[in-house]
């Protein structure tokens, strides 16, 4: 019998540490480290949702209605982090990316085509037989990604 697992609200990095590699990483790329950055990159750090540009966009200036976030400002730092590994993203066609931080512990994604939804979760037995197929067929896995695509179960009772 499998076991799955579905909380993932533990952080597998520190947010001071985050920080420090954002600010490497910014000076890496020539960019000055703001207010705005930091703080898109705190309101990922602390959400447990797969976040739009947009949904993340309004979230900080609901939060911090004082500071001049750009929508382009979100649209740029996203890219630096996901070009960086920093952050993940799940594609939804022509409805655009959501994106999370990549500071949680490995696990895949079960996606509602209906209303949206995402449930994260591991299944033990899924991991190693990736892992032993890798293993059988001589190829090295770096990382995997998995979304299974469907309807969850409020949207099949609807």
């Amino acid at each position: 019998m499998s076991k799955i697992t579905t909380d993932f609200n533990d952080r597998t990095v520190e947010y001071e540490q985050l920080l420090n590699d954002f600010k490497q990483l910014l000076k890496k790329n020539n960019l000055k480290f703001t207010i705005q950055r930091e703080v898109i990159l705190e309101t990922l750090y602390n959400s447990d949702e797969h976040l739009t540009p947009e949904a993340l966009h309004h979230l900080i200036q609901e939060q911090y209605p004082e500071l001049k976030t750009g929508i382009a400002t979100v649209y740029r730092t996203l890219s630096l982090l996901e070009d960086s590994n920093v952050v993940t993203s799940l594609s939804f066609g022509a409805q655009g990316k959501k994106y999370e931080l990549g500071a949680k512990e490995h696990h895949d994604h079960l996606i509602c085509t209906e209303c949206g939804e995402i449930t994260e979760f591991v299944d033990e037995e899924i991991e190693k037989r990736q892992h032993a197929i890798t293993a059988e067929l001589g190829f090295k896995m770096s990382d995997h990604s998995m979304q299974i695509y469907g309807i969850c179960k409020k949207c099949q009772t609807k």
